[in-house]
């Protein structure tokens, strides 16, 4: 016979062998000892969460001969011709490749004829989401009455792309993601049985590889059990046919980051080259390991601890991690390597892209993320140099970035300069300016949403309107300067006089900063924000 995977051999044949899913077990037991079986059902959740298997327990359960408590005997006619896949009264359908209309009907003619054997017929119907428009308007009305001896079972990945006709006629149940702790005591009692000796730490990795799918944690348990076959599994093993790298190797990178060693981060990405680790994968776990330094930091004691479900030795090397950064620099970390991670997935110069990345963290002044979290996180660079200027060493020279002089060009105004300014300013433009309010409204909903969001300036005795949205700035001056003229009417009418406009994009920058923003030094009156 044939070599048949972990996933299929080990596949829970009743309700007390699932794992993960206490709440839908329990609910469906409950409402086969009453009776009260419902016509169709929707399991949704990401996969390898016991969808499909749940789906032929229940029914199996509602056409065994003798049930126990709720569960499948398999020991009757009727559960044995389910398990061998011979019964007429189960149908698997898998709608990825049977989403039409024709398919459907197929069913609709089916369901007419009541079985020959066992009180139900049960019509599993994998992938849902995958039928045609056509083919679930063609569901639509047998499923919301169909014959009593009809079970409609539907399962799916992406409930949000199901129609709600089809929703509102199903009993939802929502499958959760199989925590670590469950996963890796399933992997630890499966291979008791296997006779391999599987070491804690290694089943812990794998369960937290498999990110909440037991089918993807057994697959890679099949894997490591190929590539080992002396039956023994060490964490050191996994690791080496995982292509994953110990937690040793972040920590290291982690310090690299902090002491904005960028020299020491590509030796070490050169390192996960040579071990012939997948890139994107490390970069997916050092975001992990960076996450998990963000809540030992942000959560004092054994809060953090219970969360983060590791060992006490990595929980202290994460304690002493958590003092190396601020709270600001790790989510400036994760943001930037997640934007990294994206781009991984369809790049085909990795480790370019990479090497860019971690001189952008290692050097926090090339970011050209704005605001306050960013500036903090350049002041405590500063800060961790001046305190120690030797660690910052990226080399035999070291890189020193400094910032454009401020000349008399682009030196803003002071206090008192901005009053000369504002005496200065004429009538007509500050009375416009004190009615905002009143020109948005004039505007239109459309031309207010711009006009709510803009620095408004005086320059040459124009009204100067700098947008900060590149989509206003292009509303106005579009269509032949349309907008723009009939806002100047606009204005034209709330003063008494003619009013020319100056048009200006400040999306990308802040424009002459020695031309003062009105809206700071002037009470302009605007509500639309």
């Amino acid at each position: 016979m044939s070599y048949v995977a972990l996933y299929r051999k080990f596949r829970p044949s009743d309700f007390e062998d699932v794992k993960g899913q206490d709440h839908i077990v329990t609910t469906l037991k409950n409402e086969i000892k009453a009776d009260r079986i419902g016509h169709a059902y929707l399991f949704c959740g990401t996969r390898g969460t016991g969808k499909t298997t749940v789906a032929k327990i229940l029914a199996k359960a509602v056409n065994c001969e003798n049930p126990k408590d709720g569960s499948p005997c398999n020991e009757c006619p009727s559960c044995k011709a389910i398990n061998a896949q011979h019964s007429l009264n189960v149908s698997e359908i898998d709608a990825a490749s049977n989403n039409g209309v024709s398919n459907v009907r197929d069913i609709i003619e089916e369901v007419q004829y009541a079985p020959t054997q066992g009180r139900f017929r049960v019509y599993i119907i994998d992938e849902v989401h995958m039928l045609s428009n056509g083919a679930f308007n063609a569901l639509l009305k047998t499923l919301e009455e169909p014959p009593p001896y009809i079970i409609f079972i539907l399962a799916t990945t992406e409930a949000h792309k199901i129609p709600i006709t089809i929703l509102s006629r199903c009993q939802r149940y929502d499958f959760k993601r199989i925590s670590i702790d469950t996963i890796s005591d399933r992997l630890t009692y499966l291979t008791g049985k296997e006779g391999v000796d599987l070491e804690k730490g290694a089943s812990d990795y794998i369960a937290k590889v498999a990110d909440g799918s037991m089918r993807d944690a057994l697959s890679l348990l099949d894997q490591c059990i190929a590539f080992y076959p002396d039956g023994s599994l060490t964490m050191d093993k996994v690791l080496n046919v995982l292509g994953a790298v110990d937690s040793a190797m972040y920590e290291k990178l982690f310090k690299c980051l902090t002491s904005y060693d960028y020299s020491g981060c590509i030796s070490l990405l050169d390192d996960i080259q040579n071990y012939g680790r997948d890139l994107q994968q490390f970069i997916n776990e050092f975001i992990w390991h960076i996450r998990n330094v963000m809540i030992t930091g942000a959560i004092a004691g054994e809060g953090s601890r219970r969360l983060l479900n590791v060992s006490d030795e990595v929980y202290e090397e994460l304690t002493r991690e958590c003092k190396m950064a601020t709270q600001e620099e790790l989510i400036r970390y994760i943001r930037v390597l997640s934007e990294l991670s994206s781009q991984l997935k369809y790049s085909t110069q990795k480790r370019v892209i990479t090497d860019i990345c971690f001189i952008k963290l290692t050097n926090p002044q090339m970011d050209a993320e704005e605001g306050l979290d960013n500036l903090s996180v350049r002041l405590e660079a500063v800060e961790k140099k001046l305190d120690n200027p030797d660690l910052f060493k990226g080399g035999e020279k070291e890189v020193v970035y400094v910032s454009a002089p401020v000349t008399e060009e682009t030196k803003p105004l002071t206090e008192s300069q901005k009053k000369e300014y504002l005496a200065a300013l004429p009538e007509d433009i500050q009375g416009i300016l004190k009615r905002w309010n009143e020109v948005c409204k004039a505007a239109g909903v459309v031309a207010a949403s711009y006009l709510s969001d803009i620095k408004p300036m005086e320059e040459d005795g124009k009204l100067k309107l700098g947008f900060t949205k590149n989509m206003g700035y292009k509303y106005f001056i579009g269509e032949d300067g349309k907008h723009r003229e009939e806002l100047e009417k606009i204005l034209s009418d709330l003063s008494g006089k003619a009013v020319e406009v100056v048009i200006a994009d400040y999306s990308e920058d802040e424009g002459d900063m020695r031309i003062p923003d009105l809206s700071e030094i002037i009470d302009f009156d605007i509500e639309f924000k």
